[in-house]
């Protein structure tokens, strides 16, 4: 059994301010604390985008400090909020492929785990332009026989919530075009964005998201246009995976006790 932890939606901002009202490094904080107490014997942590909210390179280094008190890996990907460009200046050893997006695989007992890069600068939707596509049949090919887990930070689904349905993965279905050949190998999806405890299937591929480790978006089915801000617990995933089956435990950041 594999057990690894699925972080997602810092959005740290610049030292001494606040965003909705939070500190979201402290909010970070308490979050590695939480984990340093239930959960340090995962094998790794993957955090799914959006580690800042505007890409401001202090508010990067105080994720890196931050993140540096996890005792396991720790897997980085892009959001709609991040800067590749200000990230890979203060990440200088994150992987990247031959085009300068953030995405890289692990192979680990259980198959290969792909970590993609959505993000799109500018833009709040997900994009997967051919290069990325490319590069994600390449990586698939290369394990014909190992089970995929695949990482995004936008989802390829609609979930019901108005405004982040519209800037969702625009390309789902060319995502779903290069999977096809190798679908029932595709393990487990897990995405960001959503800031919400989340889980179902795309097309027979079970999917899962988490909260954010700050703010979290409204279960709110009719607003449109905007995404409107909760503050329901912080959260984070803990998987726990084997050869034959996929569990996803949505763990909440105890307040009370960090």
């Amino acid at each position: 059994m594999l057990k690894f932890l699925h972080l997602s939606d810092l959005h740290l901002v610049r030292p001494g301010t606040v965003l909705h009202g939070l500190d979201p490094a402290e909010q970070l904080s308490l979050c590695v604390t939480d984990v340093l107490r239930k959960h340090a014997d995962a094998a790794f942590c993957v955090v799914s985008g959006d580690l800042t909210h505007s890409g401001n390179a202090q508010a990067y280094e105080a994720a890196r400090d931050h993140l540096s008190r996890m005792p396991m890996p720790v897997h980085l990907m892009m959001g709609n909020h991040d800067d590749r460009t200000v990230f890979q200046s203060v990440f200088p050893d994150a992987p990247r492929d031959g085009a300068g997006f953030v995405q890289h695989v692990i192979d680990v007992e259980i198959g290969r785990l792909v970590f993609m890069d959505t993000s799109e600068p500018g833009r709040a939707e997900g994009r997967l332009c051919r290069a990325r596509l490319d590069w994600l049949r390449q990586r698939i090919e290369e394990a014909p026989d190992a089970p995929i887990f695949l990482f995004l930070h936008h989802p390829p689904f609609c979930a019901g919530l108005p405004r982040m349905d519209q800037i969702r993965l625009q390309d789902a279905g060319l995502l779903l075009e290069v999977l096809r050949p190798d679908l029932s190998r595709i393990r487990h999806l897990f995405v960001g964005h959503l800031h919400r405890a989340i889980a179902g299937s795309w097309h027979g591929v079970p999917f899962s998201g988490v909260r954010g480790t700050s703010h979290q978006i409204a279960l709110d089915f009719t607003t449109q246009d905007v995404a409107p801000v909760s503050f329901e617990t912080p959260g984070y995933g803990v998987v726990m995976a084997s050869n034959d089956s996929v569990v996803v435990h949505f763990e909440e950041v105890d307040l009370l006790r960090v």
